[in-house]
């Protein structure tokens, strides 16, 4: 307990880098007050006239903004957000834009207001040092002095003088982590974008980063698309053709070296129906070739119940939204096959106001509930990904009505 508490004292100590962090920050905050204080000075003195400084100050406060910006990070590591602004570019736009926005106002206000009140403290801190010091070598300057100058009978005095300087210099890196508190907690709601502001900032952020994840994972797949389909499965192209060619030209081998190759024959072309199941369920070829209509074509005329395709969207949207779109209705022809005992099931894809609506629509035994498998959850986060929208329908005796909204920009 007692090194704890020796170790606080030292870290508290008027010598401490604390104490002089705290200090320097304060003082460095009287030059950056000078703009304010000159401002008020003038509406002071020419009260009838324009507040010519008020308007200075005002077209100041992004200079200055940046300089209060660098004393917080640079003195004391505090990273003030930046108020980002949607028009960079020095014109009428901008500046309107800027003279609305509550960001500039509250800039103002701390420039002149805030910034001129810590400046004040800050001018406080130094005094304090600087009497501090002086009643604390008392002695020294007394000692310094001639003898017939030291004032007879003042030796308590000085006794006095002594121990307030001590006391001030003990109490002073208090004041100044008072000011510096104080001056933080202005800036850092005056200075910077007010909370929505930053909040909806990181939203937008985060909204940016998720999609380049989506387009980034889209494009992986249809790489690895395009490299098993120029590769594995060219080999086992290869490889079934030259089987079949041993097959049919080698008629003179015993039984079982013929078996033996049969088996190799069907074992490949079952391999290279395996790799194509798995190439159109990465990313398959036809969509990015010919679009939704011809790649859902594809999937309607291999599902084992008659489907009623309907795509009507114009101009392609983009390559990551059309990927989404195509595994929506893929999964959800998926599902309808193995769980809902339909006889048939319509789909339906169209663009309106923005946005691909997709609506694949079954006769079933219904009760379709997105908790109780993976299926249907994994339909949701599909679509999420693209900060689209499923609504699932589905009393029990059906139909069930699965609407999915993905924001295309048609």
């Amino acid at each position: 307990m007692s090194m704890r508490l020796t170790s606080w004292a030292a870290g508290h100590a008027p010598w401490s880098a604390w104490a002089w962090r705290n200090t320097a920050f304060a003082a460095a905050g009287l030059p950056l007050s000078l703009p304010a204080v000159l401002a008020v000075a003038t509406v002071i003195m020419a009260p009838g006239h324009l507040p010519g400084g008020l308007v200075a100050l005002l077209a100041l406060c992004p200079s200055l903004t940046a300089l209060q910006r660098s004393r917080f990070w640079s003195l004391i590591g505090l990273n003030v957000p930046q108020v980002v602004w949607k028009e960079r570019r020095f014109r009428w736009k901008r500046m309107m834009e800027r003279l609305r926005s509550d960001a500039t106002w509250r800039q103002f206000g701390y420039h002149l207001l805030a910034a001129p009140l810590a400046a004040a403290g800050g001018a406080l801190v130094v005094c304090a040092w600087v009497a501090g010091m002086a009643g604390a070598l008392v002695f020294s300057w007394v000692w310094a002095l001639p003898l017939d100058a030291r004032l007879p009978g003042w030796t308590d005095r000085y006794v006095l003088l002594t121990a307030g300087g001590v006391l001030l210099l003990l109490l002073t890196p208090w004041l100044a982590a008072a000011v510096t508190r104080l001056d933080v907690t202005a800036a850092a709601a005056l200075l910077g974008p007010n909370r929505a502001e930053e909040l909806e900032r990181r939203v937008e952020n985060l909204a940016e980063s998720r999609a380049g994840v989506v387009d980034a994972a889209d494009a992986e797949r249809r790489r690895i698309e395009r490299d098993l389909h120029d590769g594995a499965q060219q080999r086992l192209v290869s490889l079934a053709m030259n089987l079949g060619i041993a097959r049919a030209a080698l008629t003179d081998l015993p039984p079982e070296a013929r078996q033996v190759i049969d088996e190799a024959h069907r074992e490949a072309k079952e391999a290279i129906e395996e790799l194509n199941n798995l190439v159109r369920g990465l990313h398959p070829a036809v969509l990015d070739d010919r679009g939704l209509d011809a790649a859902l074509s594809g999937i309607a005329a291999r599902a084992p119940l008659p489907v009623d395709l309907t795509v009507d969207i114009g101009r392609r949207p983009a390559p990551t939204v059309e990927a989404v779109a195509y595994f929506v209705v893929s999964e959800a022809l998926a599902n309808v096959t193995k769980h809902a005992h339909a006889r048939w099931v319509a789909i339906e894809l169209r663009t309106r106001g923005g946005l691909l609506r997709i609506t694949v629509v079954d006769d079933g035994r219904g009760g379709a509930d997105p908790s109780g498998g993976t299926g249907l959850a994994g339909l949701a986060q599909r679509v999420g990904s693209v900060d689209g929208t499923i609504r699932i329908k589905s009393p029990v005796g059906g139909p069930t009505v699965i609407t999915v909204e993905l924001p295309c920009g048609l």
